[in-house]
């Protein structure tokens, strides 16, 4: 599954374990984080990221962004949206008094993929992708999303809601479009637990230049205000320790490790918010996010001690009994702001990741600072001096703002998890074999499937697995023109029967026991034409080449990621995704901080034990979607020379299913699926 925690898809909340932004000197002398072979010259300085990077276009058309009613002429009369008007209503409320408000497709985690009560942003605009964010104003109503999520968005938005094809030509960014629609003076409300700290400050400095002031709404989210009682409740489901012998490495290593780090940087304590960077630290799961085995929760950890900030009825007897081995207090989950008072009361120099970390808790620790600065200086006791976040020299404690050194950690897989990982594969690969069988014989037997028949077939088969816990993301079930949408996601009553005489893209993961899964395949059942042949064939080639490539060590993914378009480009195409996304082991499919994309900014070099995507495509709007993926574990390859006396690296494939090769055209790409076995299908 492609992902794109990118800015263009998050344009509001940078991502943590894909932005490059914000990187910082790691000496990596311990267990865990020695291994590490950075160039600190490319991570000194943070990068000016805009809110949305340019998208490359794939349509074999010219495409020309209309933001405005033109784009919905076909559309029936624009009608009030109930929802937005009850919205709009709280804009004068007292204690409110916005002019415009954002709704980000994030919880307070800056998480992918959310629990229920969470999707403010789907809730209010109807649009259920999982990449967009939406901003209403007292009279325009809009929203933006990436290629991926084009063609659903057409779809699902009511005539009340802008589209803006994010990345496109002429689309204006979020901050361009309210500095245009509003008048100077105006206010713009967020709801600061829902964006990164770099986020909103990045939007509050693009706003001030036309005299827009941001306006953090700490007590009041308007959304939920009208959400009202028909909002889900949130999960409370019970959190489990992952076994040691998936794990690989213990909670206690993993905190020494993470202490010393402390200590390097002169920080007392870490305050870690991504919910996969908390549960690989504590070897511990959960099932509070859908597709995701997590759990909501904040951790700090300090030189002599760590609190977890979670609600206690999710804590087993199993649990709590881990968690005090490891010294892990428990607090209450919404107790995080008043803990960060208290630290910062006491002077503590927290480490905090401002491009993960929520707005809420990072303003919170500089507010209570100043007051400890404050009081210090009245009474004469500030004795050092520190350097602040943007190098200037300021009294006392400020704060140490640097990238978590978990994301990269955990990046690295450990020999238990890469273990882990292969035998899940292999279990999934007998599931989706017995799956491809039935759907097979069914196609040519004239038995009527729809996309959600053969999406629910698959998770039958995958279910019946030894340690099968859920979905690594929802199916992507796509038959002819629906498999031109990226994210397509089937939907009983509107979905569309499988045609055998049309492409059909199937993208499906798995979350085990002891790891994570995704894999697409697109087949035809009957006889290709010869323009999806020629198009399968480059898709194919493209694969190939990447799954193929050696390079030197410290090579960023961006460096890769044309060996995958290269086919493509010789004759005019391209495709709106990055090529690849990190994986986690026994955690969320998509994790960083390493990708393999046309995205530059990411100069995270791919490193021995990574585990990376790998899914070229090709999309024909209306017409079909290709993508061939599987999952690759970078490792080292004895290569004859070592020019430079550097190691040289591949890809070991974790995947085990077969790649269809009916649909190629005779030549290069069908020969080397002869030849390796491993991917092969004779159909």
């Amino acid at each position: 599954m492609q992902s794109v925690p990118s800015q263009a898809i998050r344009p509001l909340s940078l991502n943590a374990s894909l932005s490059s932004s914000r990187l910082p000197f790691f000496s990596f002398s311990l267990p865990i984080f020695h291994k590490f072979k950075i160039n600190p010259s490319i991570y000194n300085k943070s990068q000016k990221v805009p809110l949305f990077l340019t998208l490359r276009c794939c349509s074999s058309g010219s495409v020309t962004a209309k933001p405005s009613s033109e784009d919905r002429r076909n559309r029936d009369v624009q009608e009030p949206d109930e929802k937005v008007v009850a919205l709009r209503r709280l804009f004068s409320k007292p204690g409110i008094g916005i002019d415009a408000y954002i709704i980000p497709s994030q919880d307070a985690h800056q998480s992918e993929f959310i629990a229920e009560c969470y999707m403010r942003r789907a809730y209010i605009s109807g649009f259920t992708g999982s990449a967009g964010t939406a901003v209403v104003t007292k009279d325009k109503a809009a929203l933006w999303t990436d290629g991926r999520y084009f063609l659903q968005a057409e779809k699902q938005l009511s005539s009340s809601w802008i589209l803006m094809r994010a990345g496109s030509l002429g689309v204006p960014t979020t901050s361009e479009w309210l500095n245009d629609v509003l008048s100077p003076g105006g206010r713009v409300g967020i709801d600061p637990f829902l964006f990164s700290h770099d986020a909103a400050k990045e939007l509050k400095e693009a706003i001030s230049k036309k005299n827009l002031e941001l306006v953090y709404l700490y007590d009041l989210n308007p959304v939920d205000e009208i959400w009202k009682e028909s909002r889900p409740k949130p999960p409370n489901n019970p959190i489990r320790v992952h076994d040691m012998k998936y794990a690989g490495l213990d909670v206690a290593s993993k905190l020494s490790s993470l202490r010393a780090e402390l200590v390097g940087t002169g920080a007392s304590a870490i305050v870690i918010s991504m919910l996969d960077e908390v549960a690989w630290l504590l070897n511990l799961r959960g099932s509070d996010v859908p597709h995701s085995p997590v759990m909501y929760a904040y951790l700090i950890v300090e030189v002599d001690g760590a609190k977890l900030f979670v609600d206690n009825s999710k804590v087993t007897k199993e649990v709590m009994d881990h968690l005090k081995n490891a010294s892990v207090e428990l607090r209450p989950y919404d107790s995080i702001l008043s803990e960060i008072r208290r630290l910062a009361a006491q002077g503590a120099q927290l480490w905090l990741d401002t491009s993960s970390v929520n707005a809420a808790i990072v303003e919170t620790y500089k507010s209570a600072l100043d007051k400890y600065r404050s009081n210090l200086g009245s009474k004469g006791k500030i004795k050092n001096k520190r350097y602040d976040e943007s190098n200037g020299l300021s009294e006392g404690p400020s704060g140490v703002y640097m990238r978590s050194p978990i994301s990269l950690a955990k990046a690295l897989k450990n020999p238990a998890e890469l273990e882990g990982m292969q035998n899940c594969h292999l279990r999934d690969a007998a599931a989706l074999a017995q799956f491809w069988c039935w759907l097979e014989e069914e196609i040519h037997n004239n038995v009527e499937l729809t996309e959600v028949d053969v999406a629910d077939k698959l998770l039958e088969f995958r279910a019946k697995k030894e340690g099968f816990l859920d979905t690594s993301f929802d199916t992507i079930s796509g038959s002819g023109a629906n498999g031109a949408i990226i994210h397509y996601r089937a939907e009983i009553g509107s979905c569309s029967v499988v045609d055998p005489n049309k492409l059909f893209l199937l993208d499906s993961g798995a979350q085990y026991i002891d790891g994570t899964t995704d894999i697409t395949r697109t087949v035809h059942f009957g006889e290709p034409t010869a323009r999806e042949k020629e198009c399968f064939t480059r898709v194919l080639k493209g694969h190939i080449a990447l799954d193929q490539a050696v390079f030197p060590e410290n090579t960023p993914g961006f460096v890769l990621d044309a060996f995958a378009r290269s086919s493509l480009w010789k004759i005019g195409l391209d495709y709106r995704h990055g090529t690849g996304h990190g994986v986690g082991a026994a955690l969320n499919v998509h994790e960083g901080p390493q990708s393999i994309s046309y995205r530059y900014r990411n100069t995270t070099p791919l490193q021995k034990g990574m585990i990376v995507s790998n899914e070229p495509g090709y999309y024909e709007d209306h017409a079909f979607g290709i993508r061939i993926e599987n999952l690759l574990h970078v490792q080292e390859i004895n290569t004859p020379n070592r020019y430079g006396g550097i190691e040289y690296l591949g890809f070991e494939k974790l995947t085990f299913f077969p790649i269809q090769v009916s649909p190629l055209v005779e030549g290069s790409a069908r020969q080397w699926l002869w030849n390796n076995t491993r991917v092969i299908h004779k159909q």
